[in-house]
């Protein structure tokens, strides 16, 4: 049977599709500056009905049902994890700056605006405010992880990008109720009670009990740190199914577990960031293949004078917020610009409001059609500044490395991983040992220094550290990371 008669065939094809050219393409995209999204983007056009027709997903689709879920819940408990509660404390009002004015006054404008331009309804233009006012880790990566950022920048970024849907959720999920899109029966206080009390407490509940779940079987028979993270994932989900058999928001759960996690059990929370930014990338990635087969360009279709007028508010309304915001704060100019302009909507402004598509809300298809307009705006305006920023930064130095000791045997690989007793035989040889601790900053900040003798490297940095420091170049370089 051909692949494209099959939609189970046809749905790995695109899988397998998606994951091996967006991993051959990384390096490409990341040298040259273009946005990954919009190389996604383009390739669901290749593969979509006006390309190669091997995709055609609609609104309606219990694929892209299934996909954007799982997308928004990786998101947000993603989001709760690399979020590190010291910054938020050390930093108060940075971060009340921009998840409140920040984003709460953008999200207002957008639904006044959305009112008398386009004369939606006021909880459908509360939607469409609250969606649009999202800003988008996927786009964002690119540049938070550029070492020339400065890092007033970088944290006020990672902090809007990291915890603003947490925000415009419930914005999103009281106005769907408003329209009797999964409404309760209850009444309001029915309402108010599952959705910021029974999903929150669900998530909480279910991080504390894997937390200790883990801490028993790890003290008990060890736990391999690969499996950790495939935990975390489970519990990720097992918090967002929990809260949906409640009522409540299953959204919400994901992020309060992630919180939890991040709070009680440093170890397991820096061990799932690696594997489930990676997991969550992969069906961010997928999700917009999705949606540029033919969805992300229904927008064009219904260009007129006030649908583009919206669109081009909905980019410019933050930079003018948060110029006026962080205007007397002590952040310096280069960040302020920085902050203010790169606000790109993206996957997360399209999957809050696929929400009310999802729940049946009359007039919700037409909101995705709006917010698909803007989120290409931004893709252009957005992902070509950092493009243009990329290109004419001044040229980054060659790297430097360090040379790898070798083996006595050249057939003999370096292990990759060491004990302590074979550390103990090294330094009883007389071999020159050097230890080196590359722990996140979070787990260096809450545990300390295991061993007094370990030198303390930027994990995000390592070789420029170790050349900084003048670590010596023959002997035994053995990290600590966990």
């Amino acid at each position: 049977m051909p692949i494209a008669a099959d939609p189970f065939l046809a749905t790995l094809a695109l899988v397998g599709a998606v994951i091996v050219i967006a991993a051959l393409l990384s390096g490409l995209i990341e040298r040259s500056g273009v946005p990954q999204v919009a190389v996604l983007l383009a390739l669901g056009a290749v593969l979509g009905p006006y390309g190669l027709g091997l995709v055609d997903a609609r609104l309606e689709s219990p694929i892209l049902r299934a996909v954007a879920t799982l997308s928004l819940a990786l998101v947000m408990f993603t989001d709760a994890l690399s979020v590190d509660p010291k910054d938020i404390r050390r930093h108060r009002s940075l971060t009340a700056i921009v998840l409140g004015p920040g984003t709460l006054i953008p999200a207002l404008v957008l639904m006044g605006a959305a009112r008398w331009l386009l004369d939606l309804p006021w909880a459908l233009a509360a939607i469409l405010g609250a969606a649009l006012a999202s800003t988008d880790p996927v786009l964002l990566r690119g540049l938070l992880r550029r070492p020339d950022l400065p890092p007033d920048a970088r944290l006020a970024l990672r902090l809007e990008s990291g915890l603003n849907d947490v925000v415009l959720l419930p914005i999103v999920l009281v106005a769907m109720a408003c329209l009797g899109g999964g409404a309760p029966g209850g009444g309001w206080g029915r309402m108010l009670l599952e959705l910021f009390a029974l999903g929150p407490f669900a998530g909480i509940a279910v991080g504390l009990l894997g937390v200790a779940t883990l801490d028993l079987v790890r003290r008990r028979s060890g736990v391999r740190r690969d499996y950790e993270s495939l935990y975390s994932l489970g519990l990720a989900f097992a918090a967002f199914a929990a809260a949906e058999s409640l009522h409540g928001s299953g959204f919400l759960a994901a992020f309060a577990a992630g919180v939890t996690i991040s709070l009680v059990d440093v170890e397991l929370c820096d061990c799932f960031q690696e594997y489930g930014e990676t997991t969550a990338e992969m069906a961010l990635l997928f999700t917009f293949v999705l949606l540029g087969g033919s969805l992300i360009w229904s927008g064009l279709r219904v260009l007129s004078g006030p649908i583009v007028l919206f669109a081009v508010l909905a980019v410019l309304v933050r930079p003018l917020v948060l110029l006026v915001a962080l205007a007397r704060t002590d952040i310096d100019r280069k960040s302020l610009l920085l902050v203010s302009w790169f606000g790109p909507r993206g996957l997360s402004s399209l999957l809050l409001v696929l929400l009310p598509v999802f729940a049946g809300v009359a007039g919700a298809a037409e909101l995705f059609v709006l917010c698909t307009l803007v989120v290409l705006l931004s893709v252009v305006v957005h992902g070509g500044s950092m493009t243009l920023l990329k290109r004419t930064a001044a040229p980054a130095a060659p790297a430097p490395t360090l040379p790898v000791l070798a083996a006595k045997e050249e057939s003999a690989p370096l292990p990759e991983r060491i004990s302590l007793e074979e550390v103990d035989a090294l330094r009883a040889r007389g071999e020159p040992v050097t230890m080196l601790d590359v722990r996140s900053h979070r787990s260096y900040d809450q545990i300390g220094i295991p061993d007094p003798g370990a030198i303390r490297l930027d994990p995000d940095r390592p070789v420029q550290e170790a050349m900084r420091l003048g670590l010596p170049k023959e002997g035994w370089l053995i990290a600590y990371c966990a």
